[in-house]
């Protein structure tokens, strides 16, 4: 479990970028974490990995502490950052210097994995393309079997059959145990894979609601004509209409719409806020 209360960070003194930000990730799920440019995805996914640390509030992963950088800790999480970098070293170099950093790393699992996403390395891993090199270091955080995986924009630079066989593999290793928490703006990419959405604008988180909520709170359609009386999150129109998210009422199942999610949270949080908030009774 990730449990983040309270959270205080800035690059700079009296300007912070989140305030008082509170999140709990449980154990068995993949979450999805959305927001603009600038909008500190990265640094939160840093403040959970330990490489930049509170300036108040704390972070727990597994009630442990990842300022404080213990071993017990650093085996337990594998942060993947958006510009990943490879060495001039061969996949077996690389493996006998970082595997051993991973009690439960497994060398077979590695080359099943880089199978499955059509990696082929014939000599030193910086000669792969950034597409390739981008897959490699996946498939060797994935081997690594740490119970949590942090992956910023994991499909940057990946083409339309890698993040195929990107979401295939991210499926078949998730288990109960485990968390993975991927940042992205390629809200496309990840419709079909998380269990859980985390939205964050301007410091505050949003939205943190699995999709199954999110669907029975929010319905996703295209119209001709938007009803006068329906509580309307977000509009976009197209030549075959006009598509909106709106509160639903009625309980009906429709198919969640990433991109258009975002842009209601962000463009209209105070709906949003409604239409979640339990309603008294």
């Amino acid at each position: 479990m990730i449990n983040i209360s309270n959270l205080s960070f800035g690059y700079s003194k009296g300007n912070l970028l989140y305030q008082d930000l509170s999140l709990l990730l449980n154990d068995g799920n993949i979450y999805g974490l959305l927001g603009k440019n600038g909008a500190g995805k990265s640094t939160l996914l840093k403040n959970i990995a330990g490489s930049l640390f509170p300036t108040g509030g704390c972070v727990t992963v597994d009630g442990m502490i990842p300022q404080k950088r213990l071993p017990s800790f650093l085996r337990t999480v594998y942060y993947i950052p958006e510009e990943s970098f490879v060495p001039a070293i061969t996949i077996k170099q690389y493996t006998t210097l970082f595997g051993v950093f991973y009690p439960n790393f497994n060398a077979d699992q590695l080359n099943d994995y880089l199978k499955e996403l059509d990696v082929v390395v014939l000599g030193k891993l910086s000669s792969l393309s950034f597409g390739q090199q981008k897959k490699f270091i996946i498939a060797f955080a994935l081997a690594c079997n740490t119970k949590v995986i942090l992956m910023d924009e994991p499909t940057n630079g990946l083409d339309i059959p890698s993040k195929t066989q990107f979401r295939k593999l991210i499926a078949s290793v998730m288990n109960e145990e485990r968390i993975i928490f991927i940042s992205t703006h390629q809200t496309r990419d990840l419709e079909n894979l998380i269990d859980q959405v985390v939205i964050v604008n301007n410091g505050n988180l949003l939205l943190n609601a699995s999709v199954d909520e999110i669907t029975s709170r929010l319905y996703f359609e295209t119209v001709s004509e938007i009803s006068s009386d329906q509580k309307v999150l977000y509009t976009e129109e197209h030549l075959k209409g006009t598509s909106i998210v709106r509160e639903n009422i009625s309980g009906d199942d429709s198919r969640l719409n990433l991109e258009h999610l975002f842009n209601g949270a962000t463009q209209n949080p105070k709906l949003l806020n409604q239409i979640f908030t339990p309603k008294k009774r």
